[in-house]
């Protein structure tokens, strides 16, 4: 499940959405809780510190990569920019909560949002066919987003 290999079955497509959704609600409920008086870069100097310290510890316990150098020279221009996004990710939900959204809304207009914007760098970018049904769920979301955030 680590590695290249895809176990067959169910659990191989439902857990990773499982640990999505689990994560995201937790990752939400934390960001709306941070307090509003400290630092956003203090309190992810602090997250990251303790993210490096589980990615560590399971990049040795769970994926034993027999020579730990050579999966890291495997890293390329990804890792530094996914690095980039997370920060902004992660400062921009801080700030989106300390603005004053709903935990209930913030994330779902941001989903939203994020879907429509990847349906159409998924056409641009990766040249996949954009659908019927497709344009009909943006509308959909379109009008979605008009209802969450009146």
């Amino acid at each position: 499940m680590w590695n290249n290999k895809m176990d067959s079955g169910a659990l191989t497509l439902i857990f990773p959405m499982v640990l999505v959704v689990l994560a995201n609600t937790i990752y939400n409920i934390c960001a709306k809780s941070t307090p509003g008086d400290v630092n956003p870069f203090a309190t992810l100097i602090v997250t990251y510190f303790i993210a490096m310290l589980v990615t560590i510890v399971l990049f040795f316990a769970i994926a034993k990569p027999d020579n730990a150098i050579l999966e890291l020279s495997k890293i390329n221009w990804t890792s530094i920019v996914l690095g980039i996004a997370i920060v902004a990710l992660e400062t921009g939900y801080i700030l989106i909560y300390r603005a004053g959204w709903n935990v209930s809304n913030a994330s779902v207009v941001a989903n939203i949002c994020l879907a429509c914007t990847l349906l159409i760098v998924g056409f641009v970018v990766y040249k996949e066919n954009i659908s019927l049904k497709q344009i009909l769920g943006i509308v959909i979301c379109i009008i979605g987003l008009i209802l969450v955030t009146k």
